[in-house]
């Protein structure tokens, strides 16, 4: 399996800020202990790992333009037709906790659209990649979105409950879905990280995903991946404007219109 020279700039920026965030990982159990608590030092380690990606890109790609969670909108071109959108650690809660579902996103827009994304999980050495029409791969082998039609029998993740008093564009929040889908789903994990839960849909661990008032950078690589592995996403209500307005619903296609319909029937 080939990739292109940018996807392998994207994949090379991962691996070099996975190794200090699995050091700085494995640091955070020792300090949850002290009187400080980790949430600084896990702080740090968030930044860091977004200043070695951003450099690692740059260096790479200086013309191109970069949107990341820490250090919002840069400007390597101005006019630049790409620009790299970056999470460097997607799952921040759990890392926090010594909970290793945590992972290093970076999507790439060409045009304002979504062209390419590497989704990795250091602790679990997967690292999940794709490119518009190139299908989608974790660790070199292709992945594909489950087959599962029922969903009496789906497992689905969905965002945290403890972030429910965000703003969001849906008409509900996510403790209102989750009450909507329990009745009717096999099983609901809230995981707490967007990037990885689409990668898992992409690859057949979950069968779909409802999470809401996500950035860009939560779900840009994932996106991708998920689309490459035969998945679809929408907003809540079915449209096309999740990518701008953050509300997610993902799928492995088959359960898509059911769970639409499940999460906008009335009590």
């Amino acid at each position: 399996m080939s990739t292109s020279p940018h996807l392998t700039v994207m994949i090379n920026a991962a691996k070099k800020a996975s190794g200090r965030l699995l050091r700085d990982f494995g640091e955070v159990e020792n300090l949850q202990v002290s009187s400080k608590g980790p949430g600084d030092f896990v702080s740090n380690a968030d930044k860091k790992a977004e200043e070695t990606i951003i450099k690692e890109l740059s260096a790479a790609r200086p013309d191109w333009r970069i949107l990341a969670e820490e250090s919002g909108e840069q400007f390597g071109g101005k006019n630049s037709e790409y620009r790299f959108v970056i999470d460097p650690l997607d799952g921040t809660t759990n890392f926090l906790h010594g909970f290793p579902y945590w992972c290093i996103s970076i999507g790439l827009e060409k045009n304002d659209e979504l062209v390419a994304g590497v989704v990795m999980a250091p602790v679990y050495n997967e690292i999940f990649h794709a490119e518009k029409g190139g299908g989608a791969f974790m660790n070199g082998r292709r992945i594909r979105v489950s087959s599962r039609r029922n969903l009496n029998e789906s497992f689905i993740a969905c965002g945290s409950p403890s972030s429910y008093r965000r703003p969001t564009k849906a008409s509900m929040n996510i403790l209102q879905a989750i009450n909507k889908m329990t009745p009717k789903i096999g099983t609901i994990r809230c995981v707490n990280s967007a990037a990885l839960d689409l990668a898992y849909l992409a690859s057949g661990k979950f069968d779909a995903l409802v999470d809401l008032s996500l950035k860009k950078w939560d779900m840009a690589a994932g996106i991708i991946i998920l689309k490459e592995a035969g998945g679809k996403i929408t907003d809540v209500s079915g449209t096309e404007n999740y990518y701008s307005e953050g509300d997610v619903v993902a799928s492995n296609y088959h359960l898509h219109e059911n769970l639409i319909s499940l999460l906008s029937a009335q009590n």
